[in-house]
């Protein structure tokens, strides 16, 4: 094979000379040689006379290439065929056209390496018995199924799929759809109809041992999809109810998972009137495995954290994590596998019908849409609907934005037009459009249809345009004037970043003889407006948080509003409260108002009952703390505040949980006793300390709750040494620990203030750490001060390794950006002067063309913290100062 580039290589779309519409894939496993080989023939319609043909490829070996015509009746081969290695595409060049109108199957051999990339087609490892053993997946999305196949690797050439795997007798194999035969490899007895596969199936032996023998599976041809939804494993797994497939080590923790599917799926078939259309739904949990999870149809993968649970000591927070994981990744069944529309996500509106007392629409603003309005904030943010050039920037793309803003778009969208009538147009939108590709516009037409309104006139700059605007609001006697300009975590923005108008329903709260109304039709779509309301009266724009906007008022009545919602929810709701402490603490940052008045309204919500009120002050003292962090007066002020608001908390509910008492109250303890634990409160320190003394000392962990595990570990081995420093690590290598007890061992390690073990953990993450989890630790040690910036030194050291082990995955910008998917980065937190230009200076020479997005965002996160902290300094302490002399609600007994 020649590697001589194609002419047009600056094109990333392939060319629609000829389309597929129908894949025979061969796969042969050799788990052994950690080897896989195979035949993929491709049945193509002509669209224009060609005498070349152009797919996707990329690490893989091809030969024996031939193009039959249907209506030639000849075969035409190339010997020679031409790959692009940066474009990861193959041309085949033929002597004679092929003509338009007609079909033609290509028919290719290819073989390849699995290896431990997690893309493509690759191998994982377990380990049962005390014996390590391996088994297959694929991760094919975005473009990685031309790892695996040659393929035309782009989502809108849907395809029907046949697959057939070979591989040991003794293994499973999965793919999308339900087996339809199986047999074992006989010579004598097996027919090979298809010349092409005669190589193939010659080379297989033949003996009496089951795992040495061969075996054929196939599986049904599924309904048109795009190739990023192909999946295929093989391995020796263990299942339950055959729906559920892991390795033996640990499908004693699926069953949750598996009770949820059950739960969720007959909820989605509800909701779009839409019956899931293929014979089964599979989950498969791989040990390594780059993002969290994948919705291939039929077979959804994941790794152990997103889907498995100790039945003996589960938490909520484990619980939640299992539950969003799987109905997100069912959601997509419909969404982006029966039509293919890459930005639906967070399906918010099916999750209280399985655990309503978790309040997921509530607790949507801290997780996704106060994530989504942060990353969106910077001049660095891309729209929700993004051209894609190239492989590059499709990775790059799947990040809160992605995700999270868009979730909260149509979350916006629902409230404005009701959420029933809202449904409605998504089952139009879906029967309209199946095993179709769409857009956008089809969407809004669906929704039009069911609402009567002009969905496209309010939505399209939500979608097209980046960035979301900043509601100023000036009072008058009996009016407010509200005006948009867009949001910047910088500053104001200025005139050429400030162009776009939005339109922003409003959702104006205000109340009349003691009556809460409010109006969800009133939209501002103009610059600026003035709207008649009583103003001496409780009011506030964005009830219920749904607006993907911030919301600026004066100090005074930023604290009239705390007040009145510091009496619960009579006027203003839960996720009013929520959104209240986000939108000031955000605003602060910005300089539209004081970090002073932040911390007043946290003051002043100081008796607030309701755990997700506490998690949003709890992040929002967490990112001061950690903005501040290099001022040691600032820290330990802040850490004394926190102290004085969660630790009455601790007293108030205890360490003792009760399977009887409230979700809410289970998770305001987690919250208060870790909030008391970081805060250094010596009470709640020495606590855990004996907890975890006791566990070393007998190996048994029934003392400490399963909610408080991961705080436990992390307080006893930071006010620890060596020897629970060590009790961590083997907890983390110990194959039978439940993921969330791992991700918390590893979480532990990093918390050290041990010299020799912080210089531990450095060697170890690449000695022996899974690569998957290598994101854990730099989060963990990003978390620690102590080693913030030994951790950013360690990246710079090692990066060629690092880029590397993560060539072609999610995980790099991750550890590169700030924000992406929860982590922390190796640098957002280095905030002196002379750091921006090191890192500049640092990626000045490297290819950051995976990645550059990821940076351009960290970049200027550092620059607005740093002027955050010029600004404010002096205000923060000023405060702390008066709250320290009891003048404050909040203060501490004089």
């Amino acid at each position: 094979m020649t590697t001589n580039k194609p002419a047009d290589s600056g094109d990333f779309r392939l060319p629609l000379d000829v389309k597929p519409t129908h894949y025979d894939v061969t796969i042969k496993t050799d788990l052994e040689n950690s080897i896989f080989e195979g035949v993929v023939k491709i049945n193509l319609d002509i669209k224009k006379e060609t005498s070349t043909v152009v797919f996707n490829s990329a690490d893989l070996k091809l030969n024996d290439v031939s193009l039959y015509s249907d209506e030639l009746k000849i075969s035409q081969v190339d010997p020679s065929p031409s790959l692009d290695d940066k474009a990861e595409r193959c041309v085949l060049s033929f002597s004679t056209p092929v003509p338009a109108g007609s079909k033609a199957t290509l028919s290719i051999a290819f073989s390849g390496e699995l290896t431990g990339a997690m893309m493509g087609y690759y191998k994982s490892s377990f380990e049962h018995d005390g014996t390590k053993k391996y088994y297959t997946l694929t991760q094919f999305e975005p473009t990685a199924a031309r790892r695996a196949f040659p393929c035309w690797d782009e989502p809108l050439l849907k395809a029907t799929f046949a697959v057939t795997m070979i591989s040991r007798a003794d293994t499973v194999n999965l793919s999308n759809m339900s087996i339809t035969s199986e047999e074992i490899f006989e010579p004598q007895t097996t027919k090979v109809e298809d010349p092409s596969l005669e190589a193939l199936f010659s080379a297989l032996t033949t003996q009496d041992s089951p795992e040495a023998q061969w075996k054929i599976s196939k599986f049904q041809t599924t309904p048109p999809m795009s190739t990023y939804l192909v999946a295929y494993a093989n391995g020796r797994f263990a299942y339950l109810e055959s729906s559920y497939k892991t390795t033996p080590d640990v499908i004693h923790q699926a069953q949750y998972a598996l009770d949820i599917k059950a739960k969720v799926l007959p909820i989605y078939e509800e909701i779009f009137d839409i019956e899931y259309p293929l014979p089964k739904l599979d989950t498969l949990v791989a040990h390594d495995f780059d993002a969290g999870a994948m919705e291939n149809w039929g077979l959804i993968t994941g790794r152990t954290s997103a889907f498995l649970l100790d039945p003996e000591k589960s938490d909520v927070f484990g619980k939640k994590r299992v539950t969003v994981t799987q109905s997100h990744e069912i959601a997509h069944m419909w969404f982006g596998d029966i039509t293919t529309m890459e930005w639906w996500d967070y399906l918010y509106l099916n999750e209280g019908h399985v655990y309503p007392e978790w309040k997921v629409h509530s607790s949507f603003i801290s997780e996704h849409l106060n994530d989504a309005l942060d990353l969106d904030a910077k001049l660095s943010s891309h729209p929700i609907e993004v051209h894609c050039p190239d492989a590059n920037q499709i990775n790059q793309i799947f990040d809160s934005l992605s995700y999270a803003k868009a979730g909260s778009v149509l979350r916006m969208l629902s409230n404005f037009v009701g959420q029933e009538r809202f449904l409605k147009g998504v089952s139009i939108y879906l029967k309209k459009h199946l095993y179709g590709s769409t857009v956008t516009e089809d969407l809004w037409q669906g929704i039009s249809e069911s609402t009567g309104v002009d969905v496209p006139r309010i939505m399209d700059n939500w979608i097209s345009k980046i960035g979301f605007p900043v509601l100023t609001v000036i009072e008058s006697e009996n009016s407010i004037h509200v005006r948009q300009d867009r949001f910047l975590e910088s500053g104001p923005a200025e005139e050429k970043d400030n162009e776009t108008i939005w339109a922003v329903p409003l959702a104006l709260l205000t109340t009349t003889n003691n009556k809460v109304i409010i109006d969800k039709s009133v939209i501002l779509d103009t610059r600026e407006k003035t709207f008649a309301i009583d103003t001496s009266k409780p009011f506030k724009l964005n009830a219920g948080t749904y607006g993907v906007y911030r919301v600026l008022y004066s100090d005074e009545r930023f604290a009239a509003i705390a007040e009145e919602a510091a009496k619960g929810d009579t006027v203003f709701s839960l996720s009013d409260r929520i959104g209240l402490v986000h939108d000031i603490m955000a605003l602060s940052k910005a300089g539209f108002c004081k970090v002073s008045s932040a911390l007043t309204i946290v003051d002043i919500l100081h008796d607030e009952k309701e755990d997700l009120v506490w998690d949003s002050i709890a992040r929002n003292i967490g990112t001061l703390v950690s903005t501040w962090w290099e001022h040691e007066a600032v820290v330990s002020d802040l850490n004394a505040f926190r102290k004085a608001l969660f630790v009455p908390v601790v007293k108030r509910l205890g360490y003792e949980y009760s399977p009887s008492e409230s979700v809410d109250i289970s998770q305001l303890r987690t919250r208060a006793v870790g909030q008391a634990a970081v805060a250094g409160d010596s009470a709640v320190v020495e606590e855990l300390k004996t907890w975890f003394a006791e566990y070393m000392r007998t190996q048994d962990d029934s003392r400490i709750p399963g909610d408080l595990f991961r705080t436990t570990i992390l307080t006893a081995v930071k006010h620890g040494g060596r020897e629970e420093y060590e009790f961590a690590k083997a907890l983390y290598e110990n194959p039978t620990t439940s993921p969330s007890k791992s991700i918390a061992a590893i979480m532990a390690m990093c918390a050290s203030q041990d010299e020799a073990c912080i210089k531990d953990v450095f060697t170890y993450i690449l000695s022996k750490a899974r690569t998957q989890d290598i994101i854990y630790f730099i989060r963990g040690l990003q978390i620690n001060f102590r080693t913030r910036r030994s951790c950013a030194q360690f990246f710079q050291e090692n990066y060629a390794e690092l880029a590397k082990r993560f060539e072609g995955n999610f995980s790099l910008q991750s550890i590169v950006s700030a924000g992406l998917s929860g982590y922390q980065s190796s640098f957002e937190n280095l905030t002196k002067e002379e750091d921006y230009q090191q890192i500049v200076d640092f990626f000045k020479d490297k290819d950051t063309s995976r990645y550059n997005l990821a940076l351009s965002q960290t970049l200027e996160s550092l620059c607005a913290s740093r002027a955050w902290i010029k600004r404010s300094t002096t205000n923060i302490a000023e405060w702390l100062s008066e709250w320290k002399k009891g003048s404050l609600r909040s203060s501490p007994p004089q």
